[in-house]
């Protein structure tokens, strides 16, 4: 669903990201741990289409991102360390907006349904988002992908500044993501969360992906120890 064909990103002489290959299948979560400027926030723009791959190929369900930008875009969604929403609009106002632009039309039940399934407690529904906490908003960036049916979900730092009971309830929401069929790539310096909820884990380092794993194979403990021996 999610895949990487040797994709390269330079920058002048600066090699941001180099020969990454990945494959992330439906129903998969795949963290990436990294320092920052390891590639991880590069990667995830060549598959939003944000910016365009040196040489290599980003694909999602097959279709290459740089060939086929409206395609591919109508297939995934993107939630950022803090998601852009109208602060005057209230959460089913800008769930409405956002599902339009994605050509989707639904009734206020349905919306409602969509909130209340990326966890945003039903009070807050009819709330301005601009009182809304960061967990809060990122609810409803849930519910933004939950509308668009995307098949391909990206996070960049997802629960960075998140509190514990918000942090763990991110978690759930993606488990349940996952049991649905959605492909999830999360860049990441959470190492919990990324062993708490990933099926793999990738370290990278100066845009190269220099470990991939299973989470199930190693402790928490084990995956810190063996992140911070490659930076």
């Amino acid at each position: 669903m999610i895949e990487a064909k040797q994709l390269s990103k330079s920058y002048g002489d600066h090699l941001a990201l180099r020969n990454l290959d990945i494959y992330i299948g439906p129903g998969e979560i795949f963290a990436l741990l990294g320092q920052n400027g390891a590639g991880k926030t590069t990667t995830i723009n060549c598959f939003l289409g944000f910016v365009s791959p040196s040489s290599g190929d980003a694909l999602i369900a097959g279709a290459s991102v740089k060939d086929n930008p409206q395609e591919s875009k109508k297939m995934l969604a993107y939630i950022p360390e803090t998601v852009m929403l109208y602060p005057n609009l209230t959460g089913i106002e800008n769930l409405a907006f956002f599902s339009s632009l994605a050509g989707f039309t639904y009734s206020e039940d349905q919306l409602k349904s969509f909130l209340s399934k990326a966890g945003l407690q039903t009070l807050a529904h009819t709330q301005r988002v601009g009182g809304f906490s960061k967990g809060m908003r990122q609810k409803v960036g849930i519910a933004i992908a939950l509308a668009k049916k995307a098949k391909a979900l990206f996070l960049d730092e997802p629960t960075s500044g998140l509190d514990p009971k918000a942090s763990n309830e991110f978690s759930e929401i993606l488990t349940e993501l996952s049991a649905e069929g959605t492909a999830i790539l999360m860049a990441t310096h959470d190492i919990f969360r990324a062993k708490e909820v990933a099926h793999r884990v990738g370290i990278m380092k100066e845009g190269q992906l220099v470990s991939q794993l299973s989470a199930n194979d190693l402790s928490a403990n084990e995956l810190e120890k063996l992140y911070l021996q490659t930076i």
